[in-house]
């Protein structure tokens, strides 16, 4: 059914415990759908994942975590590929899809410490472990006083690096740590008032060739997985995300939210961790889940034509 000789489906994924935890889920969806399938892993080791000891931003952001999983895609080695939405970069291969989007996980950014329960607590000079511009400039909105220091690795590297005493406290993706049962480490969970999460942050996605001969039959399957609040979510800030061009190396952050079943509202920033600058919009009429993509685009011009486009410009 999806090669030449065989019936299994094959899924790549990053190696470390949460891309596997991501894969074995929408691995677990399509059996629940389809019992008779056989799927197997394609675990691969991306750049992202080798290249520890420099930020993302200094040696290409977040697409170095998905450049050979799509490259499997395109050389026919798997049929698709699971990633973090956030990790999506604006602009993907022209010949490739993002074809499904699970049920999103608690969004919101967590505040991890040994010494401190929130990020009021945090004494003046503290050290926080972030690498991401979009962490660094909302906090330091808020606490100008705190000193950054940048923080890579898998999750449970992360933690480590907190307990061995290298920081007062760490920001991680909440979805991470609940999916990885580590829930208990979150002092706080990061209001979005205080700190917008990453765009498509606590989403997984799947990506497929839209060249392989199957394609059709592969996307109804997958698409059969769609969450439709995450779907609609997705479009929204995946559209703003386009429109600004975005990756790990500018200090944007959006977020999609449903108010009740017929309202979303849309907020984004743009911002300059440097002088602390914040040009932020939400969509003041509540509008239509239909209208999600056209909503996204219209905030990101919105902050684009209001001192936006000078603040990027120095992150290009």
């Amino acid at each position: 059914m999806f090669t030449n000789n065989e019936n299994t489906l094959i899924i790549a994924t990053r190696k470390s415990k949460l891309a596997l935890y991501q894969a074995n889920y929408v691995k677990d969806l399509l059996l629940n759908e389809n019992p008779n399938l056989q799927i197997d892993l394609l675990p691969i080791t991306t750049k992202g994942d080798k290249i520890l000891d420099k930020s993302l931003a200094k040696i290409g952001g977040k697409g170095l975590f998905i450049k050979e999983l799509e490259t499997a895609l395109l050389e026919n080695k798997a049929h698709l590929a699971v990633h973090s939405l956030k990790d999506m970069p604006a602009q993907i291969p022209e010949n490739l899809e993002l074809v499904t989007f699970c049920e999103r996980e608690n969004p919101k950014d967590a505040f991890v410490s040994n010494k401190y329960q929130s990020i009021s607590e945090l004494p003046k000079g503290s050290i926080i472990g972030t690498s991401s511009i979009r962490r660094e400039m909302q906090l330091k909105a808020t606490r100008p006083d705190l000193i950054f220091k940048p923080i890579r690795g898998n999750v449970q590297t992360r933690l480590d690096k907190l307990d061995s005493g290298e920081f007062d406290a760490i920001i991680l993706a909440a979805a991470g740590l609940i999916r990885l049962e580590l829930q208990d480490r979150i002092k706080e969970y990061i209001d979005t008032d205080i700190m917008l999460p990453g765009l498509g942050q606590g989403t997984i996605t799947v990506q497929i060739n839209k060249e392989y001969k199957n394609y059709s039959d592969l996307k109804k399957l997958l698409e059969k997985l769609n969450h439709p609040a995450t779907y609609i979510r997705s479009l929204a800030e995946r559209a703003f995300n386009e429109k600004l061009n975005g990756n790990c190396q500018i200090p944007i952050a959006g977020f999609c939210e449903f108010l009740d079943d017929e309202k979303i509202q849309f907020t984004g920033l743009i911002g300059d961790k440097d002088s602390g600058e914040i040009i932020k919009k939400s969509n003041n009429i509540k509008s239509s889940p239909l209208n999600a993509k056209k909503i996204g685009l219209e905030i990101a011009e919105f902050l684009l034509e209001n001192g936006g486009e000078s603040i990027l410009v120095k992150y290009l």
